[in-house]
């Protein structure tokens, strides 16, 4: 996946004799973490949106681009996963048509682009092929081969770009692009990169690379870091590096992302080195533009000519909206030519996500699923439980205790006011499949003991916040920093989670307060769970990878199979032909006493299936769209 021409310069135009002192401006315009929400529409419930999708991004492309001489377009990465239709061009692999993510981004001149963590979900062939598509370069600087050490991808980038001066001069500045994307690519994808790839810290490989670009000539360098924002010391390979690249030498500006937020952006108030009214880390114009093409991020950087070459004499940054969820109000028209070039692609997708499955006699929703027990995924774990048994069956493992853990993938948070699973009574088709798990993950299986899985529901619990049963004010019950994809729920055992006490864990899995232990009781089959009891947990490859708790040294797989477990799940529907959805109660958040007011936001659509419990009072909808309900946990029960 080397390009023979790794070290040398692309260039996009001659260069020319340069005025002895000038002025110019150039815009830098960024995506990220587009995840193949291409057209403005939700294939999960098969209907139109105007809050997300390419097509309205390039209206604001098109008008940022004819607002000044000089500017460049660039993809962060996370661009060939995230929906339907991201997982039909997948399965239709082997055929040449040009993936319609490439359509598009080859209709709006991408100059360049980089790799997220999602793009090798598919596998390295798959995405080798899919790079070969677009008439842009890519760069990744930490991805290694592992027998020769050597990039993978092109390390950098250097573009020739045309400037119009202040004094209405002509110039060319040349720019240095340079992409990372977080090593953990290896635990989460560990199927398909072990032995295949390696990944180097990110700011190593910057700290080598950067250099190498300026003898190269690069002026200006720009670091595309799909990773996000944390406040933490540098510590290697560490995910989310963001703010340590703005004190990275001779680095001008930074795209980041990978946590969905905008920066700049309302979350980053007052956080370190952070100038959240210009766009600055640590002083350097940086952008984070969110997720699914929602906004636009916009850097424009001020170039001075010194000594006869280009440098950054600073800059600002902001995050452009398509929509106003305040006034409900479109802020971008939608790009007809484009939605033209992707006419194909949607129609077949479209036809591929109305497939018939099965049938369901009620609905199935997550919008109270981070709260209690729920269908959405009881369903998942039954048929993850079913298809492990029966994988199991003539190995030394049939006959052990068969439990299933599964998480609530759609449940708003960062995503937004829409992002919950919503499926009515009736038909089941492939869409309500991908809407009940959207990731395309592969089943595996691990085996714990009693000890092990007690350690890895202490860690789910840290979704939760700390309750004070005392407080009198307004106590939220979800730490919004604990994404909903880690609270995963192990059916097959019975358990209660104490929330007055302090979490075990943080989000990452890190023992922060090792005298607590929330989970109050822990049984199997009627009795307390023995420590040193051994289990079978059917789960998906991403946690198996991705969790030092959940596979502790990583050896506790007994079961890696290749199907996903979407497609268990599809299969397990049609074997079924109707599912009465329903959840068995083996959790439930421990009544904390008292009459502390505690809320809990969820979809603004949750109304009606409120009326089904009983402890839950609506309290309106908030400025970000969500429903807030308060929970009175001493009481919350279905009726």
């Amino acid at each position: 996946m080397r390009s023979e021409t790794q070290n040398r310069p692309a260039v996009s135009a001659e260069r020319t004799e340069r005025p002895a002192a000038a002025q110019a401006r150039l815009r830098i315009m960024a995506t990220t973490d587009v995840h193949m929400q291409l057209l403005g529409y939700d294939y999960y419930r098969d209907q139109a949106t105007e809050r997300s999708g390419l097509v309205y991004t390039a209206g604001l492309i098109r008008q940022a681009r004819a607002e000044v001489p000089s500017s460049l377009l660039l993809d962060n990465g996370d661009i060939l996963q995230g929906s339907p239709m991201g997982d039909y061009e997948a399965q239709k692999a082997a055929e040449q048509a040009v993936h319609p993510v490439f359509k598009a981004m080859n209709d709006l001149g991408y100059d360049a682009g980089t790799l997220g963590n999602h793009e090798f979900n598919y596998g390295l062939e798959y995405l080798q092929a899919c790079l070969k598509m677009a008439d842009f370069p890519y760069t990744n600087a930490n991805i290694v081969d592992p027998g020769t050490g050597k990039p993978m991808f092109e390390p950098y980038i250097l573009l020739d770009k045309r400037l119009l001066c202040e004094d209405g001069s002509e110039s060319f500045v040349r720019i240095g692009l340079i992409g990372f994307v977080p090593p953990q690519i290896m635990q989460w994808d560990k199927g398909h990169l072990e032995g295949r790839a390696q990944v180097r810290d990110m700011l190593e490989a910057a700290r080598e690379w950067i250099p190498v670009m300026k003898r190269q000539g690069a002026e200006i360098v720009i670091a595309m870091v799909h990773a996000g924002y944390e406040e933490v010391p540098e510590t290697p390979f560490m995910e989310n590096a963001a703010l340590h690249f703005g004190r990275m030498p001779d680095v001008d500006a930074i795209i980041f992302g990978h946590a969905h937020k905008l920066f700049p952006g309302p979350y980053f108030e007052g956080r370190t080195g952070v100038d959240n009214k210009r766009g600055t880390l640590y002083g350097i114009p940086a952008v984070e533009p969110g997720y699914a093409g929602e906004y636009l991020g916009v850097i424009d950087l001020e170039l001075e000519l010194q000594d006869g070459k280009w440098r950054a004499a600073g800059g600002r940054a902001e995050c452009r909206p398509i929509y106003d969820a305040a006034s409900g109000r479109l802020l971008a028209e939608p790009d007809e030519g484009l939605a033209r070039v992707l006419a194909d692609s949607h129609a077949e997708t479209l036809a591929y996500i109305r497939g018939p499955v099965g049938q369901t006699t009620g609905p199935i929703h997550s919008y109270f699923s981070l709260i209690a027990d729920d269908s959405s995924v009881q369903l998942i774990n039954d048929a993850q439980r079913e298809y492990t048994r029966k994988q199991l069956e003539g190995t030394v493992y049939e006959g052990m205790p068969v439990l299933a853990a599964s998480a609530p993938f759609k449940t708003g948070g960062r995503y937004g006011p829409d992002h919950f699973t919503s499926i009515p009574a009736g038909g089941l088709a492939i869409k309500h499949l991908a809407d009940l798990y959207n990731y395309p993950n592969t089943l595996h299986a691990l085996r714990l003991n009693g000890a092990e899985i007690k350690e890895w529901l202490e860690w789910a619990a840290g979704l939760f916040r700390q309750i004070d049963p005392e407080r009198a004010e307004e106590q939220p019950l979800i730490d919004p920093e604990y994404p909903s994809f880690n609270f995963d729920i192990i059916d097959g055992i019975e358990y209660e989670i104490d929330i007055t006490k302090p979490a075990r864990y943080d989000a990452s899995g890190r023992l922060i307060h090792p005298e607590s232990s929330r989970i109050a009781s822990l049984t199997f089959e009627g009795h307390p769970v023995d420590p040193e009891q051994t289990f079978i947990v059917a789960t998906n490859s991403y946690r198996a990878f991705s969790s030092e708790l959940a596979n502790p040294g990583g050896q506790r797989i007994v079961l890696a199979t290749t199907e996903e477990n979407r497609q268990v799940l599809t299969n397990y529907i049609r074997d079924t032909g109707t599912i009465t959805p329903y959840a068995d109660g083996n959790w439930r958040l421990l009544p904390p006493g008292g009459n502390p007011a505690v809320t809990f936001l969820t979809s603004p659509k949750a109304a009606e299936a409120a009326e089904e419990w009983e402890g839950l009072q609506f309290e309106g909808i908030n400025e970000a769209g969500f429903a807030k309900f308060r929970v009175d946990l001493n009481r919350l029960k279905r009726r």
